[in-house]
């Protein structure tokens, strides 16, 4: 049986989940937007599961906006705030997420200039690189991630928060791995908008969430009958929005043993990762997702190393899903000013809370046998 290493592309649907989802892929059937009893009662269902995101996030249930996942969240939040802030400047991280990277970049040409916040190797922005942008006040909206998605570094966002706003900037949060991970606190950290997902923790594809503190003015990319409050037109995926209220609110009562149980298999991995001859173990120092292992082997293809493993019967990544099939180094890696040959080389292991010890040590074997190979088959 093929084992999956891979939790920070997607999450299986958890039980409960799909539990609390079935009733609404039948009965009620009714639109949420509906004035009848069956709309009535998808339309509860709906708030139900907003209190639910809300109460993980740490906001109030009217500043959640459902959309269909992270990205459209991401994309919504830059377009939609640089439309509002017209004229004024995007940053960006180095090591964003492509739906935050390319919604900023799809700016370019438009009248709102676009920079790029540098990065160092330990996976945090240039803070004194930011202050000094932010000083000279023509920033509308700085982006920066909760959590890295490949490396698994954890930012300081109140920080973050602190230097935007006291320059008069907005922060967009993408919290799309972090949220169920770690705790996050959207009113007490001053964020200003923050995107999640929820198959990135245990609940269903095709759906996500939104945060957008009260007062803030964001421009819809989509127009068609007003729904949540005019930002995002388009029938609400009842079901799906109540798995993730469902989704998060077991993440919020499980975050801690989930936790503890992956950074234990997470330490046992990079132990033994750290027997290899030529490996890296990216940020190893920082503080990390409990889950996420990041590594290359010096001189091998990350490409390569993922299929052959695959071939072993273990599931992981050699970066980002959204760009791993193009076979480009990792740009979270090359953000962060390192090499591209070792760039290239980066394998991704996440691990779940149904992962054991006993498969990470079946890894590390087969990550020894994969490592054995004639290096010219496998180099990059």
């Amino acid at each position: 049986m093929p084992t999956y290493f891979d939790h920070n592309a997607t999450t299986p649907l958890h039980p409960d989940v799909l539990a609390a989802m079935q009733p609404h892929l039948t009965k009620p059937f009714g639109n949420p937007a509906s004035v009848h009893r069956f709309g009535r009662a998808a339309h509860a269902a709906v708030q139900r599961a907003r209190d639910e995101v809300a109460q993980l996030i740490g906001c109030r249930s009217s500043e959640v906006v459902f959309t269909s996942g992270g990205t459209e969240s991401d994309n919504l939040a830059v377009k939609g705030v640089a439309a509002a802030l017209s004229g004024r400047s995007v940053l960006y991280g180095a090591t964003e997420h492509p739906a935050v990277l390319e919604a900023a970049e799809a700016l370019r040409g438009t009248d709102t200039p676009v920079e790029v916040i540098p990065y160092n190797e330990d996976g945090h922005p240039d803070w004194a690189w930011l202050e000094q942008r932010l000083a000279r006040g023509d920033v509308g909206l700085v982006c920066m991630m909760a959590a890295n998605n490949e490396t698994g570094v954890i930012q300081d966002i109140a920080r973050a928060s602190e230097l935007a706003h006291a320059h008069g900037a907005l922060l967009h949060v993408d919290a799309v791995q972090a949220a169920g991970k770690l705790p996050l606190d959207f009113a007490g950290n001053g964020v200003d908008l923050m995107a999640l997902s929820a198959h990135k923790l245990f609940g269903p594809r095709g759906v996500g969430a939104l945060a957008i503190r009260a007062g803030i003015t964001v421009y819809p990319q989509q127009h068609g009958g007003g729904h949540e409050d005019n930002l995002r037109s388009g029938t609400l995926n009842a079901p799906g929005i109540v798995g993730m209220g469902a989704a998060c609110r077991l993440a919020a009562e499980q975050m801690t043993t989930r936790n503890a149980h992956c950074q234990q298999l997470r330490d046992r991995l990079e132990a033994g990762l750290m027997q290899l001859p030529n490996l890296t173990v990216f940020a190893q120092a920082q503080a990390r997702l409990a889950n996420t292992c990041q590594f290359a082997l010096h001189g091998f293809d990350g490409e390569a190393m993922v299929m052959a493993l695959d071939r072993e019967g273990f599931a992981v990544s050699s970066g980002s899903a959204c760009h791993s099939e193009h076979g480009e180094p990792s740009h979270v890696l090359m953000g962060m000013g390192l090499q591209r040959d070792l760039a290239k080389a980066a394998v991704r292991v996440s691990f779940g809370p149904d992962n054991t010890e006993a498969e990470v040590d079946q890894l590390l074997a087969a990550i020894g046998r994969v490592a054995s190979t004639p290096m010219a088959a496998m180099a990059v």
